[in-house]
């Protein structure tokens, strides 16, 4: 099947059984929806044929049709009855239409005073009082309630018709369907098991896939190699030829990857809140003896996006965590009218619940239309294909960040405060994060070091260090500049340290072999912390360069992905060192 000269279907073939319930499933373009019409009649192959029984009844449910409104509900489903047993049908009607979530109430209403989406529940309660011989149903869920899919589901479990969908929602098809079909690269996989059993084995084809793949590709640079280097030379000119041809009737492998270039993710609409979400005058915190900030006073405005910077330890996560009511303080801090925070700290990832999968956790939380986009969600966060059916318990740190963060994109609220977001986030993810906050039309408040994160979002810096805090006007790049400095990092590491009048009296009462060892030992500290910095340097510069060559599509490959988050790792490993190094 083809439109223009794009392909959507390419050679396939397939049976559909009697009682066959069949989950139709792939990403978005793969051509579900035109095998539905296909089978349907509504379009026809442009090569090859649908063999059909002579007396095959089929009903089917689009996304999107055409009603009429001359009717009312029950007279529009009556429509569909043929003249026999007229009782038994009434009574299987009224029972169809109160399990798709219809009032008995509903019966007389012009079928013109019902939504979209009810008027597609009506749709559908007609194919399903037809028993046809084979069901198509294209998202048929999209506008049901809970009670109405569970009903669903049971029905077509019980159903004697053949049964084709598509769907999103994996309970739904792991309930409706025993056999699962994919569509990929205008290609089908057919795989006899439900839809839960489908993504194992499909991870496992996906393996083998990858591997047939790369063995390929090294097969044809190789070849390409030997072409290059013996093209003019007479006496290779036989195997040079040879291998054109080979390459030229080479049946081209590829491997799909999931695309989400263009998803484009927003907050929900954030309630307004009072003008000022929070006031603070005069904080002090201490930690017994030792206080980590004071005389702290700000007030951050309805729609103010700010960052909070400075080095480790200096109480950035202090004061969030005192605006968040889990520490007590000395001093003033007032929260403002109508403040619904959504809140991620550094340890959130520890909070979720072990026993869902990725995709329970995140469908927990998902209202509305975004419902319909969670895999597309959960793909731009490095949770795509099977990952998405992966228990939280198996995941590593990395990624229970990463659904953490997932999972309070959805939660509507007007305060986000963010304790180091970015840390296990891949490139692609942080754009995406990065993109919706800039959407967000609530008030921002973001704990990070991460300065191409910042660049853009934030409108304010609030420098922590030596137990003060103070406000800078302007973007993170304006604040660096003030610092004379290149990257949060530097200005993470230069911070100087005081030393207290007792340290220095201690330090002149020692004695000269004393004094002799420790300045040893610290010229040999101060030298580590150099090397430190300067490889610091060094990664960061080859993960800008990574960064600007995954931009070009033809280099975000696997291999360059994986190199990138090696050097994100070896980074957070470096700063690690330089941390212990500059604390001991």
């Amino acid at each position: 099947m083809e439109f223009s000269s794009r392909p959507v279907l390419d050679d396939i073939s397939f049976l559909i059984h009697k009682k066959d319930r069949i989950a139709l499933v792939g990403k978005n373009g793969a051509g579900k929806t035109t095998l539905l019409r296909l089978l349907a009649g509504e379009y026809e192959p442009t090569s090859g044929h649908i063999s059909r029984d002579s007396d095959l009844t089929t009903g089917y449910l689009p996304q999107v049709m055409l009603f009429t409104d001359n009717r009312t509900l029950r007279e529009e489903v009556m429509t569909i009855y043929t003249g026999e047993d007229e009782a038994r049908f009434v009574a299987e009607m009224d029972k169809t239409l109160t399990g798709l979530g219809f009032e008995r109430t509903d019966f007389e209403r012009a079928c013109s005073e019902f939504s979209g989406g009810w008027r597609m529940r009506i749709e559908l309660a007609k194919i399903l009082l037809r028993h046809p011989d084979l069901i198509l149903l294209d998202e048929p869920t999209n506008h049901l309630d809970i009670e109405s899919i569970q009903w669903l589901e049971e029905f077509l479990a019980q159903s004697q018709s053949a049964i084709l969908l598509v769907s999103h929602d994996r309970a739904f098809l792991d309930h409706a369907t025993n056999r699962t079909i994919e569509i990929t690269l205008g290609r089908i996989y057919d795989y006899n098991v439900p839809y839960t059993q489908f993504v194992a084995l499909r991870q496992e084809r996906h393996e083998q896939q990858v591997r047939a793949y790369m063995n390929q590709q090294k097969m044809i640079e190789e070849t390409e190699a030997f072409i290059e280097r013996f093209r003019y030379k007479a006496t290779k000119a036989v195997q040079v030829q040879s291998r054109i041809k080979q390459l030229d009737k080479l049946e081209r492998l590829e491997v799909d990857l999931e695309d989400t270039s263009r998803l484009n993710l927003r907050f929900p609409p954030a309630p307004r809140s009072g003008d000022f979400p929070v006031i603070i005058e005069d904080l002090r915190k201490d930690y017994g003896t030792h206080t980590v900030i004071r005389d702290v006073t700000l007030t951050i405005r309805r729609g103010e996006k700010v960052a909070f910077v400075g080095k480790n330890g200096e109480g950035k996560t202090t004061l969030v965590r005192c605006i968040m009511g889990q520490l007590d303080y000395f001093g003033t801090l007032k929260i403002g009218h109508n403040v619904r925070i959504g809140y991620f700290a550094q340890n959130q990832a520890s909070l979720l619940d072990e026993n869902l999968t990725v995709f329970q956790t995140i469908d927990f939380v998902a209202t509305g239309d975004i419902r319909t986009r969670i895999r597309d969600i959960l793909g731009a966060f490095m949770f795509g294909g099977e990952a998405s059916e992966k228990k939280v318990k198996v995941l590593s740190g990395g990624e229970r960040s990463r659904l953490a963060m997932i999972r309070l994109l959805l939660e509507p609220c007007n305060l986000l405060i963010l304790d180091e977001p970015t840390n296990h986030l891949d490139m692609q993810s942080k754009e995406v994060l990065k993109d919706a906050l800039k959407d967000f039309n609530g008030t921002l408040i973001c704990v990070s070091h991460d300065r191409d994160f910042l660049d853009g979002l934030v409108e304010k810096v609030y420098e922590f260090g030596g137990g003060k805090v103070r406000e800078h006007i302007g973007g993170i790049y304006d604040f660096l500049r003030t610092k004379k400095m290149a990257s949060l990092q530097e200005f993470e590491r230069k911070q100087p340290e005081k030393k207290s009048n007792t340290q220095k009296e201690s330090q002149s009462r020692q004695s000269y072999e004393q004094q002799k060892a420790e300045a040893a030992a610290k010229r040999k500290k101060e030298k580590q912390i150099a090397e430190t910095e300067a490889e610091i340097t060094r990664l960061e510069e080859e993960q800008k360069k990574m960064e600007t060559l995954l931009q070009e599509t033809q280099h975000q490959t696997q291999e360059n992905f994986q190199k990138y988050e090696h050097i994100k790792h070896l980074i957070q490993q470096k700063l690690y060192e330089w941390e212990i190094l500059s604390d001991s």
